[in-house]
């Protein structure tokens, strides 16, 4: 069973940066040919929106998507060698305040991708952003 688990979530003010991370188990990043990662975010009274994920073809090339809200403030990175997904989050602002789920998909897809397409979940990290 693929185990997922985030760190890095915390508290800071309008306009810093916070970097998350998604320790992968029980799966190899690269070995496992294709894969897609997501980063996805769920404040209260919504469900999970995909904020970032990362396709990788399984050779040397990663395609990353991002939320327009996101894009330009926010990098997702696959790193094989620690079997480790990033999540660098600049210029944070208010509304990106919510839970933080690292996902891995059980079919690849190259794309943000919703919910449904996510097999594999960690527990989430809590991420808040004060004015």
């Amino acid at each position: 069973q693929v185990q997922l688990v985030e760190s890095g979530g915390g508290s800071v003010e309008a306009g810093g940066s916070l970097k998350l991370s998604c320790k992968v188990s029980n799966y190899t990043l690269g070995r496992a040919g294709r894969t897609t990662m997501g980063w996805l975010r769920q404040s209260p009274g919504n469900g999970r929106e995909g904020v970032a994920s990362v396709y990788y073809d399984g050779g040397s090339t990663y395609h990353p998507s991002y939320a327009d809200s996101v894009k330009g403030r926010f990098t997702i990175a696959q790193d094989n060698a620690q079997n480790t997904v990033y999540l660098q989050m600049n210029s944070l602002k208010p509304e990106d305040t919510g839970m933080y789920y690292c996902a891995a998909a059980r079919y690849t897809f190259y794309g943000l991708g919703q919910e449904s397409a996510f097999a594999y979940w960690g527990q989430g990290t809590q991420v808040t952003v004060s004015a």
